[in-house]
């Protein structure tokens, strides 16, 4: 069956897309590029409707036929006045909001994002979350969206396939009951990481970018734990600081036997 083609800004099936992308609400989540839409539909999420701009129509033969329920192309003029970046390329999809679920277990690595705001953070720190075997980011209170566009560019797939959790307290009373300890990532006069123990259950918390991990949370852990640094920078990116926790959280649990 060909794609129906929509050549008008206005049509209703273009301003879904639009409101998909731009304003987020609902268990609708708009995509765009054409490596998320390969991300969405390799990590087995099923595309709502593909939206193709006529000159990449192209890119329907690196997708699976049965990667989306509708196809729709539309024209440059529609398909542009629709599109989140400024260098659209011409692709993007419709996806169901992923419900993935969380169960604690013992032994299990988490991050805890505690009110970070920029999207670029989040983003990168759920990336680096699933390449370092966490089991789950848990979103804080004042946490952006995890389904920004722009979180969803640096997460680079992850979300997909990454659970979310809030945080709350039925998060916290489960996450107790398999002994889980909370180390909470300060800039200074913390345990140094590379001699702390991120053995057993672990939380590692990172907190908003201007203000840090929040002082209920500070009460809450069981640890505070600082990067090592050299040089004068006063504290590190909470993407980057994020990272080089659940790297190093990762490496010891991944040579601790050997």
């Amino acid at each position: 069956m060909m794609p129906e083609r929509i050549t008008s800004k206005t049509n209703s099936r273009v301003r879904a897309l639009r409101s998909a992308l731009q304003t987020r609400r609902g268990e609708t989540v708009g995509i765009e590029g054409f490596h998320l839409v390969r991300e969405a539909v390799a990590s087995g999420l099923l595309l709502t409707t593909l939206y193709v701009r006529e000159d990449q129509e192209s890119v329907l033969d690196q997708l699976p036929t049965d990667a989306a329920r509708e196809i729709l192309l539309l024209s440059r003029e529609a398909f542009d006045s629709a599109a989140a970046t400024e260098q659209a390329q011409g692709i993007a999809a419709t996806i169901d909001r992923p419900a993935q679920t969380y169960a604690p277990r013992t032994g299990d690595l988490l991050l805890m994002a505690d009110g970070i705001q920029d999207p670029g953070n989040l983003g990168t720190l759920i990336r680096s979350a699933e390449a370092f075997g966490a089991s789950a980011v848990a979103l804080g209170d004042g946490t952006v969206d995890p389904w920004n566009g722009k979180c969803l560019r640096a997460a680079a797939g992850a979300a997909f396939r990454m659970p979310l959790p809030r945080w709350n307290n039925d998060l916290l009373l489960s996450l107790r009951a398999v002994d889980v300890r909370l180390f909470a990532a300060v800039a200074r006069n913390g345990e140094l990481a590379h001699v702390t123990d991120f053995g057993g259950t672990a939380v590692i918390i990172v907190g908003n970018e201007a203000a840090g991990v929040s002082d209920a949370l500070l009460e809450e852990s069981d640890e505070r734990v600082t990067l090592a640094t050299i040089g004068p920078t006063e504290s590190l990116n909470a993407a980057v600081a994020g990272s080089l926790l659940l790297y190093e959280a990762s490496q010891q649990r991944r040579f601790k036997d050997r």
